[in-house]
């Protein structure tokens, strides 16, 4: 029976393309499962073949545990139970008595053999698996074979992908039959063996597909600096040449279009507008914002956005449909972009200067005159007149030394009173509060200027009220408040 495991285990791994181990593991399994069955308790058998004779041994096993922690007799044995005690034994280890091993002939029970092609099928697909993703092949072609819950199964050669619901384009009506390239998104290792993830709506997609029609990206004198989508709606493409004599733009659209519209036709008729990248922040926003024109771009570096202004033709277009054009502009660059007419502009200017200008009255004690010269010469906040070079401020026709002095005084005076009352504020602030996951010093203490004290109080809060609390973006306000509501479903 020997030579007969050996000649099994050769026409096996030839036959299946496995490592020869992986048959041997698989039907040292299947002998331990028909052992198994000589016993009504759940036991633990083992079987060790030997890979050059073919002879093998069975054993049953207990783990070693303490007198008093002798749960599962079936599987367990207390350390002086064990007969011919070993004082070298020690707990957690394995305890091994040796069975007559059964004749390899009576393995013709079905379960021992599903055991087996189990155990095959799954080296198998591991190996087929491994070829494939030593291939690097990131973009996948395949037939669809079945849909399941509204997931496509795709065949692809000895193995199968996924294409879920979500990573689907909207609005696409794939058909089994049907020929799909998709993007290798992740490879889930859960439930039956590994499985290949694929997604048509991921913005790595979208720069593959370009890398495949436009060679110059590919031998890296056109680079893809940054991606937006609305799949299967519209995107938008930062492009950047490492070569001056090179066109980003005209290279990636093509002889009358042919490479982009390549691309398109790919992706269910997506529209694509190529950008061409800039290191300027404004430069890159203008760009993105096309075909609209700008008239004006203000930048705050504090709250990462921009003020684009726009004339009222360009409204329209610089928003899109549905604000389509200015979301994707905002994604393709990181920064929050604001549109707004001239008029819009203009009355934000006025408001924002009225507001400084009755700030420094207020708290510098300064008349209109000195409050209108100090907003008129740029500046917006105490902490710029208060530390701003005393040589800038000299420079000033409207002041002197002294009135310099004195307004830096009045500044400093005025920082350090706030300071004093936002760490009274903050001292009433909860525990639970301030230590809330994201939770920061400085913004504990722009939440305690807005009196919420306490985890509950923020979490209260709705998310458009909190970001005209705090003027940050509408995702950290919303998994802020989230983390902030988590107890409440503990």
């Amino acid at each position: 029976m020997s030579r007969e495991i050996l000649l099994l285990v050769d026409a096996l791994a030839r036959e299946k393309n496995v490592e020869k181990d992986v048959v041997f593991g698989a039907l040292e399994m299947a002998l331990a499962s028909a052992t198994k069955k000589r016993y009504e308790e759940d036991v633990d058998i083992q079987v060790d073949i030997d890979r050059d004779t073919g002879d093998y041994r069975s054993f049953r096993c207990w783990t070693v545990v303490e007198d008093n922690d002798h749960e599962e007799p079936s599987r367990q044995i207390a350390i002086t139970d064990v007969p011919e005690y070993d004082p070298e034994l020690k707990v957690g280890e394995t305890w091994m008595v040796e069975l007559e091993a059964i004749e390899f002939g009576r393995i013709g029970a079905q379960t021992a053999k599903q055991v087996i092609l189990q155990k095959i099928r799954d080296a198998e697909r591991e190996q087929n698996l491994n070829d494939f993703l030593q291939r690097s092949e990131f973009i996948v072609s395949g037939n669809i074979k079945r849909i399941e819950r509204g997931s496509a199964i795709l065949e692809l050669g000895k193995l199968e992908a996924v294409l879920p619901r979500d990573q689907m384009i909207p609005k696409e009506n794939l058909r089994v039959g049907d020929r799909v390239k998709a993007f290798l998104l992740r490879v889930d290792r859960m439930g039956r063996g590994p499985q290949l993830v694929l997604s048509r709506i991921s913005n790595d997609f979208m720069t593959k597909l370009f890398e495949m029609e436009v060679p110059e990206i590919e031998n890296q004198l056109i680079e893809i600096k940054a991606v937006a989508r609305d799949p299967g709606a519209r995107a938008k493409v930062a492009v950047k040449s490492n070569d001056a004599r090179v066109d980003p733009q005209g290279t990636c659209i093509g002889v009358r279009g042919t490479r982009v519209n390549a691309v398109t036709n790919e992706l269910a008729g997506e529209r694509v507008d190529i950008v061409l990248w800039s290191q300027d922040p404004a430069q890159f926003v203008i760009n993105a914002l096309s075909p609209a024109e700008v008239s004006s771009i203000m930048l705050d570096e504090e709250t990462h956005s921009m003020d684009v202004v726009v004339d009222e033709d360009n409204l329209a277009m610089a928003i899109g449909r549905g604000g389509q054009n200015v979301k994707l502009a905002a994604e393709l660059t990181g920064w929050k972009i604001n549109i707004m007419t001239v008029d819009q502009a203009q009355q934000k200017h006025q408001e924002e200067f009225a507001n400084v200008r009755q700030l420094f009255i207020d708290v510098l004690g300064v008349d209109e005159e000195v409050a209108d010269v100090l907003v008129e010469e740029g500046f917006a906040t105490l902490e710029e007149v208060a530390y701003v070079p005393i040589a800038e401020m000299l420079e000033i026709e409207a002041f002197d030394e002294d009135a310099v002095n004195e307004l830096r005084t009045r500044a400093r005076d005025a920082l350090l009173t706030q300071a004093i009352a936002r760490e009274e504020k903050l001292e009433h602030q909860a525990e639970d509060l301030k230590s809330l996951q994201g939770m920061t010093p400085e913004f504990a203490a722009l939440l305690a200027d807005k009196e919420v004290h306490t985890r509950d109080e923020l979490a209260e809060l709705a998310v458009d009220e909190l970001i005209e609390m705090t003027g940050i973006d509408e995702e950290a306000a919303k998994q802020l408040i989230m983390k902030a509501r988590e107890h409440w479903f503990a």
